[in-house]
């Protein structure tokens, strides 16, 4: 058995400074919040520097199939940087649930597409959607091959090229790619949350789709994708912690009164300690998950358990104290803050609420609650 490194190598030291100073020149947060009162929230620019200059779409992906041959810790790493920036492309969408997706189905050429960043695509399921679920089955398959059904709050749907949809029908289960063009394919964005993680609902009406594969095999596909979103959203939520907990140093450290810098004050050095520790044990908790999927370690579930419970408040809180401590200008739509605060929301209920993290960790270690009184 490999050892588990929590450690950063030099590689993903790189990586990370590369993504960052892309991220620092492309998207700062005046320019995320003009795209989120325009039409269109995503920045296709920024996507194709991200996916295809640097690569990032395809680090999981393996050489032979047109990808970096990297692997999650280093996909985790980029997941960092872009929720430290809150950055609006569809990478969880896309180089995760997607990939992920197709990758345990097997060889595909879609797979090289999403690699190189010429294609997007996202798995058809609800963020909401959490690692356990049953097997989806909103969209059913009629005797004509042909795709129906009605899927809520899809992310990243909004520019996907194509669209993976787990689907049932007289042969079970099915797993379908469905080109976002296609006739009886409609999205339709709903109001959203996170401005910049749009959602939508997803709508197919005799929609025919190349079948990728069924059985238990489709099963598989999307419990691993739902697996491994959820574990590398912990690495995403981190660096949401990480900025939130920065920003508000750098202000309490600026900001005086009485003649003081707020930083100085006893209660805020220990608010912001006690967050500075919670920070850390999440950073041990996302790199622990994000290392196990890597290795397909048997004890990735658990992991991924843990990290969610764990990061998807902790990211809630930070952004909450970074609101609460920058005073009047935090709660101004022209500071960025409010932005983190409701990515971290709407990270917290994605691919599985806390406790329902918390309740699947309990049946992974046999540690059932106690029976009501």
């Amino acid at each position: 058995m490999t050892a588990t490194d929590l450690l950063y190598s030099e590689v993903e030291d790189e990586l990370r400074a590369s993504v960052r100073a892309l991220l620092a020149d492309h998207c700062p947060p005046d320019a995320i919040l003009g795209r989120c009162e325009g039409p269109a929230p995503y920045d296709p620019a920024l996507w194709r520097k991200l996916a295809a200059d640097l690569g990032a779409a395809g680090l999981q992906v393996p050489e032979a199939q047109g990808g970096a041959g990297a692997s999650l810790r280093e996909t985790a790493v980029v997941l960092e940087e872009l929720g430290r920036s809150a950055a609006p492309v569809p990478f969880l969408g896309s180089a995760v649930l997607a990939t992920t997706a197709l990758l345990t189905c097997g060889a595909d050429e879609l797979t090289a597409a999403l690699a190189d960043g010429g294609r997007t695509a996202t798995l058809a399921v609800p963020l909401s959607a959490a690692p356990g679920d049953p097997f989806p089955a909103t969209v059913r398959v009629d005797g004509a091959g042909t795709l129906g059904g009605r899927i809520t709050s899809v992310a990243d749907a909004l520019t996907a090229d194509v669209l993976l949809v787990p689907a049932t029908g007289p042969d079970g289960a099915a797993l379908y790619a469905v080109e976002a063009a296609a006739a009886g394919l409609s999205v339709a964005r709903r109001t959203s949350l996170d401005l910049t993680r749009p959602l939508a609902d997803v709508t197919l009406t005799g929609v025919p789709g190349r079948r990728l594969t069924t059985g238990p095999a489709a099963e598989e596909a999307v419990r691993q994708a739902l697996l491994t979103g959820a574990g590398l959203l912990a690495s995403e939520q981190l660096g949401i912690a990480e900025w939130c907990l920065a920003t508000t140093v750098a202000y309490l450290g600026d900001r005086t009164q009485f003649a003081r810098p707020l930083g100085s004050f006893q209660a805020l050095k220990h608010r912001l300690a006690d967050l500075w520790l919670d920070t850390v044990g999440a950073r041990a908790a996302a790199r622990y998950a994000a290392d196990t999927l890597a290795r397909g370690d048997a004890d990735a579930a658990v992991a991924v358990a843990v990290a969610q419970a764990h990061c998807g408040a902790l990211a809630v809180r930070a952004a909450e104290e970074c609101v609460q401590l920058h005073g009047g200008i935090g709660m101004t739509w022209e500071h960025p803050a409010h932005l983190y605060l409701k990515r971290a929301k709407a990270d917290q209920i994605a691919l599985g609420t806390p406790g329902r993290h918390r309740a699947a960790l309990a049946a992974l270690v046999d540690l059932p609650a106690p029976a009501a009184g």
